[in-house]
């Protein structure tokens, strides 16, 4: 993820809205540019498999609503990222507008990419906790892991590992089956 923006002017929705439609996707984080290439093909494999799982046990339930990249969230004036996947259930705090999803969604998916990894290990992390997002997931694709963190009081609690099958926190009968994510 490269930061474009070196000025000291911060960016916010609207100079979003004026980046060009050019494939990669670009985000607005404290007010600064960041840009990503299109995701990988596995990547996009591991992202297509999880959409399925929480697709057709949220929303074709009617718990809520799952979406994949692009989709502009924006979590503050400065803060606007697009998450590999977002989930927003009935009762959460975000609210879906014609352009974008405002406040902090349910659950956040990012997937690590090379390009990536660093701000979603670290930059995305501190942000989606502050921003007061209820679950973050990050998906490891090569090492065939998800660190999934809950917040408790203002903080994100890392959950314990998990090998066979991962569940929602606010909807633990929602599982995604890990091996099946992996190995495809």
């Amino acid at each position: 993820m490269t930061s474009i923006n070196e000025s000291k002017t911060k960016l916010g929705y609207e100079e979003y809205c004026l980046f060009p439609d050019n494939g990669n996707r670009h985000e607005i984080i404290d007010g600064r540019h960041y840009m990503n290439p299109a995701p990988s093909p596995e990547h996009q494999s591991v992202s297509i498999y999880l959409q399925h799982y929480l697709f057709t046990q949220i929303e074709l339930a009617e718990l809520g609503k799952v979406f994949d990249a692009p989709i502009d969230v924006q979590l503050s004036d400065y803060h606007i990222v697009q998450p590999d996947l977002v989930v927003l259930l009935n009762d959460g705090a975000a609210r879906i507008t014609k352009l974008k999803i405002d406040g902090p969604p349910d659950l956040l998916v990012e997937i690590l990419a090379p390009s990536t990894s660093t701000n979603d290990l670290t930059l995305k992390r501190r942000l989606y906790e502050q921003a007061g997002v209820r679950e973050y997931w990050i998906v490891d694709p090569n090492l065939c892991r998800v660190t999934q963190l809950v917040l408790s009081k203002g903080q994100y609690r890392e959950q314990p590992a998990f090998e066979e099958e991962l569940s929602v926190h606010a909807l633990p009968t929602v599982k995604v089956p890990l091996p099946e994510i992996w190995n495809r």
